[in-house]
């Protein structure tokens, strides 16, 4: 459907005269007609009657009128998306159920009026590509992976440590525990099979594992969370990592438990990534409300390449 003939029809609705609807567009009242005759004839029905004071909708052109105005409306928020410090601000959270998510829904709640976009880019290299070009605004990544490079033009903050917790079904060796500490997990087959080889989750818990000896196992298909659940829940043996403000729903009969850890406490370091001539307001208001938070608090343990200074990748 063309829309320049759309948005001709709802300015001759509104003025009732197509005379005065082309000194509004800035067109000939000639155009203003072949444009509404265009219509007219795609869907084989009148919009207008003609009389002598002017153009009356007919019952056909009432009908469509609030379906134009709506197209007219999708139309300046499709453009205002595309448009960087006028569309919604967006912010790449890699999973919808993981912390960066919760920490984007409370900053709404403190800020209502902000408009958010969020998307999911599984990717690093693709969330990087991505703030370069300006397609989002931001991504919550765990940067500073060894061997790797940031642009340039990219800058970094780390933002929250998130502890880990240990998730375990009902007949787990440590479900009754309050919290268990790393050593006791030497041995123990913590299972995940969603973590993609080469990512920047699978860096953070190669580096858990080769610092405390355990064994995290990646074999078999990843089926999603639920049926990861489903394994659990029925397991004596198997457990699995889980960030503390990670949203997981199960059903009540699972009895699954989540323990955190402690002496030390893995801490999974979020950082925001962003171009730094992003002009885009919310992105400021954004990096003030996340802040500077107390990181690598005493009892807790986040790889050597997080607590560096520098931020060379991710």
């Amino acid at each position: 459907m063309d829309l320049n003939a759309v948005r001709t029809f709802v300015a001759a609705a509104e003025a009732g005269q197509f005379q005065e609807a082309a000194a509004d567009l800035g067109i000939t009242q000639q155009a203003v007609s072949k444009r509404i005759a265009a219509l007219e004839k795609e869907f084989d029905v009148r919009l207008f009657a003609r009389t002598a004071r002017g153009a009356r909708l007919t019952i056909d052109g009432q009908a469509f009128l609030p379906y134009a105005r709506d197209l007219l409306r999708a139309e300046e928020r499709a453009a205002a998306s595309l448009r960087p410090g006028r569309r919604a601000l967006r912010v790449d959270v890699i999973g919808r159920r993981l912390a960066p998510a919760v920490l984007l829904r409370d900053y709404h709640r403190a800020h209502p009026d902000t408009e958010l976009d969020i998307v999911t880019l599984h990717d690093a290299d693709a969330a990087v590509d991505a703030l370069r070009s300006g397609t989002i605004d931001a991504s919550f990544r765990a940067v500073t992976m060894p061997g790797r490079q940031l642009p340039d033009e990219i800058e970094a903050a780390r933002v929250y440590d998130e502890p880990v917790q240990l998730l375990t079904g009902p007949a787990h060796e440590f479900a009754a525990a309050r919290t268990v500490t790393p050593a006791q997990l030497v041995g123990h087959r913590i299972w995940m099979p969603g973590l993609a080889t080469g990512t920047e989750s699978a860096a953070y818990y190669d580096e858990l594992a080769a610092a405390f000896g355990l064994t995290i196992d990646l074999v078999g298909p990843n089926y999603g969370t639920e049926p990861l659940l489903d394994v659990i829940a029925d397991s004596a043996t198997v457990a699995t990592f889980v960030g503390e403000q990670t949203w997981l729903l199960w059903p009540a009969d699972y009895g699954l438990r989540r323990i955190a850890l402690r002496d030390p406490t893995p801490v999974y370091p979020h950082s925001l990534i962003w171009r730094r001539d992003n002009p885009h307001p919310a992105l400021a208001a954004l990096r003030a409300y996340l802040g500077t938070p107390p990181l690598d608090q005493p009892g807790t343990w986040t790889p050597a390449w997080a607590r560096r200074h520098q931020q060379p990748g991710c």
